[in-house]
């Protein structure tokens, strides 16, 4: 068997893992789908109406804010999975047994990317019940769809960096405590230009917002360049540094 047929094999052994203790947890597939939900409902029937967003309907301007965040929420699994890989002693064995570590850490990152993309799927479609319309076109759809594998990937593999950087599952689960608040604190959910100094420039020059003004110009049907370049300079950056940094991590761990 060649090199790459053997990674191959191995990459389709580590991600039937993966999915079947996904399986054995629900919980925590569920969480990653309850809690944006929760925080759609409550952004969109109790504080949208305070918020000044330039006259288009909130649920259209949050939609995109909520996608992000449900990327945010569903890392903390991911990094509480790679973390106890590495506790248990399970990585040390695969080594023994000669499995490419690219193939441990690569279906790692399509775990987490593809149950992330379920839960997506179910917000969009519960936001499309609560009153969402979404102007895109086919091609802009498209476009969506690239633009939230391309983050769900960099994100993906800067969790797991941090997986194998924490300690213990605990240190793990609130080394990601920053991904998942960094939406709230972007233009997910409110313009930048009505935050307070400080907050405002944050927001501006963090990865999340340019990926989803980039989301909302899509589903709008009205896409903008600036925004997308981006959106995509930061992705390409923190799957590179999440990529190296985890690979480094795990070399050294073992």
């Amino acid at each position: 068997m060649s090199a790459m047929a053997a990674s191959l094999a191995d990459f389709s052994t580590m991600l039937q893992r993966n999915f079947r203790h996904t399986l054995r947890n629900p919980t925590a597939l569920f969480n990653a789908v309850l809690f944006p939900i929760v925080m759609m409902l409550m952004f969109v029937h109790v504080f949208g109406g305070s918020f000044d967003v330039g006259g288009v309907d909130y649920i259209d301007y949050a939609t995109p804010g909520v996608i992000m965040m449900t990327i945010g929420y569903g890392v903390s699994a991911t990094a509480i999975a790679v973390q106890s890989d590495m506790a248990t002693g399970i990585i040390n064995r695969f080594r023994v047994m000669d499995v490419s570590p690219s193939s441990v850490l690569v279906a790692h990152v399509v775990a987490s990317v593809l149950r992330s993309l379920a839960s997506i799927v179910c917000i969009v479609l519960i936001a499309l019940a609560m009153g969402f319309r979404p102007d895109a076109n086919p091609l802009q759809w498209l476009g969506v769809l690239g633009m939230v594998l391309f983050a769900l990937f960099a994100i993906g593999w800067l969790t797991v960096a941090l997986g194998l950087g924490a300690k213990t599952p605990e240190n793990a689960g609130f080394a990601v405590v920053p991904l998942m608040m960094l939406p709230f604190l972007s233009n997910a959910f409110v313009q930048t230009d009505n935050m307070g100094a400080g907050a405002r420039q944050f927001a501006q020059y963090q990865p999340f917002s340019p990926i989803t003004e980039t989301l909302r110009g899509l589903l709008a049907g009205d896409p903008s360049a600036g925004p997308a370049m981006q959106a995509v300079g930061w992705c390409v950056g923190l799957t590179l540094f999440g990529f190296l940094r985890a690979r480094a991590k795990y070399t050294q761990r073992t």
